[in-house]
């Protein structure tokens, strides 16, 4: 299940770079944020779709 082991992942990226964190922490800081963020779009994706698409969240006048 998932990528060969040629492929970039970003997952492997931060456990191919987890021996060097104390030499070379941007290893793992680069493929960490890229994560982050796109975690963080996903969600405030998700908020946005939820508060434009949900019929009961409409304000009564």
């Amino acid at each position: 299940l998932g990528a060969q082991p040629p492929a970039p992942e970003w997952g492997a990226m931060l456990n191919d770079g987890r021996p060097y964190l104390q030499v070379a922490p941007q290893l793992m800081l680069y493929p960490g944020l890229a994560i982050m963020t796109v975690v963080l779009a996903f969600n405030l994706l998700g908020d946005g779709l939820r508060d434009a698409l949900d019929p009961r969240d409409t304000v009564r006048v």
